[in-house]
Parts: C-alpha cells; structure tokens; sequence
C-alpha cells in the first residue's frame, strides 16, 4: 500500500456531478459509494436538478487517495464526470475563542448531518473579491472579523432548517471555498442565501460560482433513478 495522501488536519472533500453514460451499470454506481464508506469514507448521493448534472456525490476521506478511488470507480460505473469540486475542511481564522469540540466539528464533520433531516441540498464555491474598489485581503483583521460575525449571526437564525458546511480550497480548486448546504425545505436553500448576501461580507466581497441543487437519496434510490 502507498502512503496515504492527507492534511494535516481535517478531511479531503470531493464534489463530483455526473452525467449516466449508455455504458450506465447503476449497481456499479452503489457499489463504488459502499466501497468508498467501508474504507472509512462519507458519501452523500443527490439527485441533480436541471441542466447542469444528473446526479452528484459529496465524499470525505482523511485519504485523498481514496476520493480518487471513488472517482475512478464511478467512471467505470458508467458515469460522466461533468464537474467537480476539490477542497478540505477547515476551521478560518474568524473561529479564534471557539471551543475545541465546534472546532473539531469543523474539521470532523458528519454528512449528511446528525439527527437532521434536511433532503433539501445545493453546493457553491466562492471567494472573497480583490477589487479596486473593494479588496477583502487589504481589509485590518479586526474588520474581516467583525464582517464575518455579522454574517455568522445572519446564518445563524437559520438553525434547524439549514445546516453549512465551509470547506477551503485556496491553492486547490477555482474558488477559494465551496459551500454546500443542507435544508429541511428547498426555500429554506433560497431564504438563508438570500439573506446572507445583504451582510456586507457578501453584498461587497462575495462572488460566487455555479449552483447545484437537488435532493439526497440513499445509494439504491440514486441507482433506481440511473436505471430508468
């Protein structure tokens, strides 16, 4: 066995939407996803709504090898990667004063999450803008963070209905960070990035990437809607 290719901390995340191809073998599909949580890995299947993707699949592994795996596997399953997402999980500078077990959390999450249950998803990736008129990082410290509270306690009011994962991918992928959520309803997805986008973090420093929503299904339910 090769040596394990891991953060330091954290977890390796991977995003990966797919098209079926008339190769489509959907038990193949089920069985790359088992593989993947019997090596120690998380999975979450989702069917895609619109044009962009069929279906997707958001994975964590402390290996970064074995979201390799899972990709290759899902390949061979018949599925077309159409696009992707590569980040980790992270906790930000902004968290300093959090408890280790929040912080933990952050770099050790669950998905989907614990004694939820929130069918409604949708992933972005964003960063923070480096404009003339507006450049997140020539902004003091103390201002990034008192912004970022503010957009925290926007978020916040959303407990129960909408839970966020962050995950960093600066040096890694197009964006600096890839947001994915977790909703009881889909306009629960709608109102909380709504809302957020008035706090001035995001009305003057946000720009954001594609879209993806639809809903979680287990494995077989994703394979039964590959198989139509």
């Amino acid at each position: 066995m090769s040596e394990a290719i891991s953060p330091s901390v954290g977890r390796g995340v991977l995003h990966l939407f797919c098209r079926p191809t008339a190769s489509i073998r959907p038990d193949a599909v089920v069985n790359a996803v088992h593989a993947t949580v019997a090596a120690g890995g998380q999975v979450v299947c989702v069917n895609i709504l619109g044009h962009k993707a069929d279906v997707g699949f958001m994975a964590m592994h402390e290996d970064l090898r074995e979201l390799r795996h899972l990709q290759t596997a899902l390949q061979r399953a018949g599925l077309d990667v159409v696009d992707s997402y590569v980040s980790l999980t992270e906790f930000s500078e902004y968290t300093q004063g959090m408890p280790e077990a929040m912080l933990n959390a952050r770099l050790y999450p669950d998905i989907p999450p614990k004694n939820h249950h929130m069918p409604a998803w949708c992933f972005y990736p964003m960063s923070k803008r480096r404009g003339a008129d507006a450049n997140w990082f020539t902004l003091p410290f103390e201002d990034r963070s008192a912004l970022m509270h503010e957009h925290g306690a926007s978020g916040r009011k959303f407990a129960g209905r909408v839970v966020q994962y962050v995950t960093g991918s600066t040096g890694l992928d197009d964006y600096e960070w890839g947001v994915t959520l977790f909703a009881v309803h889909p306009d629960d997805l709608k109102q909380v990035v709504y809302t957020m986008r008035f706090d001035q973090a995001s009305a003057v420093y946000g720009e954001f990437g594609p879209f993806y929503t639809g809903y979680v299904v287990s494995p077989e339910d994703l394979a039964h809607s590959l198989a139509r």
